[in-house]
């Protein structure tokens, strides 16, 4: 018998006009291909047998169609205008395409699912190439972060349905305020580098480009629940209605998950909702979202000292039963598409998110100057410090408008033009809640209050054209941000101060389509970014760092058939003036970063599944990399006693960007061992990252190999359409390991002084799973 030597190849077109349609996907068995050049596609070194093939393309009606291959077979196939617009139209504008020059990686609701038991996003992103991700309570639920390409959430740039999510001032994206927003995510693209034009804060090391519910073909009710280690329990009711009318949908998700994390006393309590409505007609798409979430964490953001890690891995120094963190986060959307016609269609949005909450601490003699209050005086006695309780607040709103129009006049030429404006405004204040002796001030009283304003306003522009097998692309944005502030002045004096930037990122590219399964690319994009918060606060417009730029080669190979769907990419990333922590003092006295002249990131980068056989499967990624400061300059404070003499000064020469490790990998093996029950052993490495820029040996994460085994089942029940059984064991081989801290050095007595902190994560734990769905 002959295996794996049949082709099945065709055309895909309108079935009313006959014009052939590229960016058509086609989807047989477990492979995915795009129509391209004249609507053609084709699958190669297929085996006899039966399949299901799946063509679907915005705007027409999806097809499925029986085939059973005995010989090499022509298929052309007819699809018909869809009667409802589809979802996919909301988040086209800033995804990258099966053929797009983007290194870029797809993740779909299924794939999201099977490791969704309670973790923060980001753990349900561990897998792909180039993440490292960390949590400061250790087991994946509270506050958690990921870093792409050794690049800090700082630098990814997040949005939800094309909107922006990352914080307008902070620019991180705090998944603590979502949680378990992972159920309402129907997709996800992460893109590495610069990536295509997107709406909100810059793209230096990626995207994650999130669409949350679509519709769905019938009403469905579900009950999510997982329980496991550490007192971790979480519990998701999500319901649908389906079509109703021919016009009408509307979902819904009520969760909740607390923990008493790995940590000492790094509780979360989470609480969070996603209610959807939408309206569908045959050319348009009106959907109103509104979720919310709301967090109570226990404080573990401080790590724990270097001393404590073979002693005490679970400390947590604060012991104030308040110590905790509380914030609450409201998001409303409202996204409306419109198809003109086969060659025209338009999105719009309009959002607004509302946050406010604190964190309280308690703090141990504090100089009541500190805090604006005068000292006391008992007797011949002065009281001038006092223990107290404080909270800082952050009371902030964010709203704004995105869109889109892509004109697509031929099959070879697609035009995008898009863009956004944005603003922000955030009170942030202090309040003084206890004090063991008190002052002039009462309770609630403010001993800080500014506030701060910013407008962020882009444009842009994509076309791309197809030359037979070659498709070329040009995309090129302006971007103009505003941000007024309270700041410092030369005396210290809280002032307001104002900054305006204007950014132009051109990006160029080209795809060459080998065949239908496979194609190679490479682009060239120019990115920039503004300074955070702090950056400008703690500094005056003569010391103020300047914008940082990015220029990014990404080249890269596609293939995908019967047994292999894997890629392979170089990059060159070089940054002018990127902004890291020296330990210099500006003209404030104010610890802020510093930009260092030129630095980059060079690296490979392979993402591949291995169909091994009918059962088993193989997925495994890469990432080889060099990330250096060509010459960076440390500057260590120096004392004699208790008095400050200055700074000492050292040069370095070709070190390695903190926390970007030379080797990232991941493997996922999974044996399906029956239709509906799958085990898999998911494996990471990361290598040794350091703390500082300085490359010293002394202040480093070492490196980790952590493995997890996860399990799969799923079977019926009278009245139930689907019960889904769930275990995820983490660690299983009690890895200690960190994968984040921090490090601070200074000079007393002409020695010198270094504390390395740091974030351990769990130890053997577990995860179990019932999903109930009707």
């Amino acid at each position: 018998m002959l295996l794996a030597q049949l082709s099945l190849k065709g055309k895909i077109a309108d079935q009313e006009t006959t014009k052939v349609l590229n960016g058509a996907s086609i989807l047989l068995g477990n492979l995915t291909v795009q129509s391209i050049g004249n609507g053609n596609y084709s699958f190669n070194n297929l085996k006899p047998g039966n399949y299901q093939l799946k063509v679907s393309f915005i705007g027409y009606q999806s097809k499925t169609i029986a085939v059973k291959l005995t010989e090499s077979t022509t298929l052309n196939i007819d699809l018909a205008k869809a009667l409802l617009l589809a979802d996919e139209v909301i988040v086209n504008a800033t995804r990258a395409s099966e053929n797009s020059a983007t290194t870029f990686k797809n993740l779909s609701k299924e794939d999201i699912a099977k490791n969704n038991f309670g973790q923060d996003l980001p753990y349900l992103l561990d897998q792909t190439p180039g993440v490292v991700t960390f949590s400061d309570a250790g087991a994946g639920v509270g506050y958690t972060s990921m870093r792409i390409r050794g690049s800090d959430a700082a630098r990814v740039n997040v949005t939800i349905n094309g909107i922006p999510y990352n914080d307008s001032e902070s620019q991180g994206s705090f998944w603590v305020n979502l949680p378990d927003f992972a159920t309402s995510a129907d997709n996800i693209q992460i893109q590495r580098g610069v990536g295509t034009s997107t709406n909100g804060a810059g793209a230096f090391g990626g995207s994650l480009n999130i669409q949350t519910a679509k519709l769905r073909d019938s009403s469905y009710f579900e009950l999510n629940n997982s329980a496991g280690s550490y007192n971790t329990l979480k519990n998701s009711l999500n319901m649908g209605t389906g079509l109703i009318n021919g016009k009408f949908a509307f979902d819904g998700r009520l969760s909740r998950i607390v923990s008493d994390g790995y940590i000492d006393r790094a509780s979360s309590d989470l609480k969070s909702y996603f209610v959807s409505g939408a309206y569908y007609g045959k050319n348009s798409l009106l959907r109103l979202n509104v979720f919310s979430g709301k967090e109570k964490t226990y404080q573990a953001w401080n790590g724990i000292p270097e001393s404590k890690l073979t002693t005490d891995r679970r400390f947590n120094e604060f012991t104030y039963d308040d110590q905790t963190d509380n914030y609450q986060q409201d998001h409303y959307q409202l996204l409306y598409s419109k198809s003109f016609s086969d060659k025209l269609s338009a999105n719009a949005a309009l959002h607004y998110t509302k946050g406010r909450g604190y964190y309280e601490e308690f703090k141990k003699n504090q100089k009541f100057a500190a805090y604006g209050l005068d000292s006391l005086f008992i007797g011949t006695d002065t009281i001038a410090k006092t223990d107290l309780v404080r909270r800082r607040w952050l009371d902030n709103q964010f709203y704004g408008a995105t869109y889109s129009l892509r004109y697509q006049p031929s099959t070879e030429l697609d035009f995008t033009l898009g863009g956004a404006y944005n603003e922000y405004s955030g009170d942030h204040y202090g309040e003084i809640i206890w004090a063991k002796f008190s002052s002039q001030r009462k309770i609630h009283d403010r001993y800080y209050e500014d506030d701060a304003f910013k407008s962020d306003f882009n444009i842009y522009g994509k076309a791309s054209y197809q030359l037979n097998k070659l498709s070329l692309f040009a995309d090129l944005q302006y971007r103009s941000i505003y941000y007024k502030f309270f700041g410092f002045d030369y005396n210290k004096n809280n002032v307001t101060q104002n900054a305006t930037l204007n950014f132009f990122n051109p990006k160029l590219g080209f795809t060459y389509n080998i065949d239908a399964q496979s194609n190679f690319y490479a682009s060239y994009a120019i990115g920039n970014k503004e300074p955070n918060r702090k950056d400008y606060t703690e500094s005056t417009p003569q010391s103020r760092p300047k914008a940082e730029r990015l220029y990014d080669i990404e080249a890269g190979y596609r293939v995908k058939n019967q047994w292999l769907n894997a890629g392979a990419n170089i990059y060159l990333m070089n940054y002018k003036d990127q902004l890291v922590l020296t330990g210099q003092i500006n003209d404030v006295g104010g610890y802020i970063r510093s930009n260092v002249d030129k630095s980059y990131r060079n690296g490979i980068e392979v993402d591949a599944t291995v169909g091994i056989w009918q059962k088993l499967s193989w997925t495994l990624t890469s990432a080889f990399s060099q990330n250096k400061v060509k010459n960076f300059v440390e500057y260590i404070d120096e004392y004699a006693g208790d008095d400050y003499v200055g700074q000492q000064i050292n040069n370095y020469s070709k070190t390695d960007i903190a926390f970007s490790p030379n080797y990232v990998g991941s493997s996922t093996i999974a044996y399906k061992a029956l239709q509906n029950f799958e085990i898999a052993l998911l494996s990471k490495y990361v290598s040794k990252q350091y703390l500082d820029n300085t490359a010293n040996e002394a202040r480093k994460l070492e490196a980790f190999f952590v493995n997890n085994l996860r399990l799969n089942y799923s079977f019926k029940l009278k009245g139930v359409k689907a019960v889904e059984v769930g275990l995820l064991a983490n660690n299983i081989f009690n890895e200690l390991y960190e994968s984040n801290g921090y490090t601070f050095s200074g000079i007393y007595d002409g020695s010198l002084s270094t504390e390395n902190y740091y974030f351990p994560q769990a130890e053997t734990n577990f995860l179990l799973a019932l999903n109930l769905k009707f």
